[in-house]
C-alpha cells in the first residue's frame, strides 16, 4: 500500500491488544527530533514499496506519513536516523504488525522520538516515552543515501 505524507491528524482508537481490522486501519507514523543544542536530525524512512525521501529535521520538528496495512498484514516501515554533527546513527523498524505496538501506539498513531541518549517510542496510553534503541557511532549510510 502506498504511504502518503500528511499533516492532518485524526482521533486515535482506544487502546487494544487485538486489532481485528488492522488491514483497514489508517496508521500514522511520526519521527520527531528531540535532540538538544539545535542539532539537525537526518531521517530516511522506507518500506518495501515506498521510499519516503530524505528529511533534515530541526529540533522540535517531525516527519510523518500515513498508510493502510496490506491485506497479508506484512507491512513493514523502517528508518535510518542520524545526527551528522555527533557522527551517530541508528536503523530501526518503525511499523510492523504487532499487538504490543498497537497498544503503545493507541491503535494507530506511532510516535518515535530521537533524543540525545537514543530512540524512544511514545507509549500513548501510559503517557511515557519508552527507550528502544541506542545510538551507534559512525554514519551507516552509503554515498547515494541508501540505508545500510
Amino acid at each position: 500500500m502506498a504511504a502518503n505524507p500528511s499533516t492532518s491528524t485524526s482521533s486515535a482508537l482506544p487502546p487494544t491488544k487485538v486489532q481485528p481490522n488492522a488491514w483497514y486501519t489508517k496508521w500514522h507514523v511520526h519521527v520527531v527530533n528531540g535532540l538538544s543544542n539545535s542539532k539537525v536530525l537526518f531521517v530516511h524512512c522506507k518500506s518495501a514499496d515506498d521510499d519516503l525521501g530524505i528529511h533534515n529535521l530541526t529540533v522540535g520538528s517531525e516527519t510523518q506519513w500515513h498508510f493502510r496495512e496490506n491485506i497479508w498484514l506484512t507491512t513493514l516501515f523502517w528508518c535510518y536516523v542520524a545526527s551528522k554533527s555527533d557522527h551517530i546513527f541508528v536503523k530501526f523498524d518503525v511499523y510492523w504488525h504487532d499487538d504490543d505496538l498497537f497498544y503503545r501506539c493507541n491503535g494507530n498513531n506511532c510516535i518515535w522520538i530521537a533524543k540525545d541518549d537514543g530512540i524512544y517510542l511514545k507509549n500513548i496510553p501510559a503517557n511515557i516515552d519508552e527507550f528502544k534503541h541506542h545510538w551507534r557511532l559512525g554514519r551507516g549510510l552509503l554515498a547515494n543515501s541508501t540505508i545500510v
